[in-house]
């Protein structure tokens, strides 16, 4: 059974992660705006290892190379070029590995050129007007008073330079900037609500700037990302790592698992029962001959003793859970069979 209830909320205050109190999940974003925010983000998060999965992901269906190479670019504005450099780097091995593996490979279309004769500065001027609705000869505000010179990189560089690629529309980088911002963590909570406001002023909804927001803020696991979990008894990509492995005093066995969109594991049962703690994301969880639940971060399952179950990743979103193996004295996991698709989709 599943309790939302104090075990959950006391661990998750005692590891310090209550924020990570929300799901993954981007369900009112486009998959093209999904991919985009989440490189985005994960370039401004130097977390390389997802960074490279989305990338991957991306290339076979919503994006060009050329404009996930546009994404990384125009994080270098908010977040600073070593994260998007090594952004780039890992877009370099992502089409490295895609080629070798025979997967497609699409570059796309390179921006148009620019055929306007006016200066950097009044174009930049004339789309960050654009962009805002405000007027380009309105009042400075008082940092451009105090360094007229980054005013102007402003508007020569980051809306001209950048903003006048067409790879990706205003909308789409407004998207992407808000993503990085809400990245980088607290102090920059002003520029997170005036690029708020750009982005549902190009067409975002409330909804959608708070889906980035929780992605962004969200850290994917309290702990290092642990080894790839190979065998056959996982269906897709997941991570263990083992925390504590104790039969002597508590004899328990503590573990970190992290899920890919849609991996589970086969059936099996715990000689001495188990624990699961959802952390962040969203997963599914099934004992044998009953509905599939579905679990939100702070979500506790209790799992008596040799009950069949399976757990696992919701089909759009990466789940993070804690497992802890109780009495491990009466012996190892007893695997069964593959969760076959029309049981994982519900369907059986």
């Amino acid at each position: 059974m599943k309790y939302r209830n104090f075990i959950a909320a006391a661990f998750i205050s005692f590891c310090a992660i209550s924020s990570i109190a929300a799901s993954h999940e981007l369900s009112s974003l486009s998959p093209r705006q999904k991919a985009i925010t989440e490189i985005a983000s994960l370039t401004a998060k130097s977390d390389l290892t997802a960074l490279y999965d989305i990338l991957d992901s991306a290339l076979d269906s919503v994006l060009t190379i050329n404009e996930a190479k546009e994404v990384i670019v125009h994080t270098y504005a908010y977040c600073g070029f070593p994260k998007a450099l090594r952004g780039l780097q890992t877009l370099v091995s992502v089409i490295d590995e895609r080629e070798k593996e025979g997967k497609p490979v699409i570059r796309g279309r390179e921006a148009s050129p620019i055929e306007d004769s006016r200066s950097k500065y009044e174009r930049g001027r004339q789309i960050l007007s654009d962009i805002s609705g405000v007027s380009a000869d309105a009042p400075k505000p008082p940092y451009a008073v105090l360094s007229p010179e980054v005013e102007v990189f402003l508007k020569e560089h980051l809306f001209c330079d950048l903003f006048e690629r067409d790879v990706l529309t205003y909308a789409e980088r407004e998207l992407a900037t808000v993503a990085v911002i809400a990245s980088l963590g607290e102090g920059v909570e002003p520029m997170l609500r005036s690029h708020s406001g750009l982005a549902k002023r190009l067409g975002a909804t409330d909804a959608q700037i708070e889906e980035i927001v929780t992605y962004a803020r969200t850290s994917e696991s309290l702990f290092p990302k642990g080894t790839k979990i190979d065998g056959e008894n996982f269906n897709g990509t997941a991570y263990l790592q083992r925390l504590m492995t104790d039969s002597n005093n508590f004899d328990v066995v503590v573990s970190d698992v992290i899920f890919d969109p849609a991996p589970r594991n086969s059936w099996h049962s715990h000689p001495g029962g188990q624990i699961l703690i959802a952390t962040s994301g969203k997963g599914y969880y099934q004992e044998k001959g009953k509905p599939i639940q579905v679990l939100n971060p702070g979500d506790v399952v209790a799992i008596p003793a040799n009950v069949v179950h399976w757990h696992g990743a919701a089909p759009d979103s990466k789940f993070c859970h804690i497992a802890i193996n109780t009495k491990v004295h009466l012996g190892a996991t007893r695997w069964y069979e593959p969760v076959s698709e029309d049981e994982y989709t519900g369907n059986q």
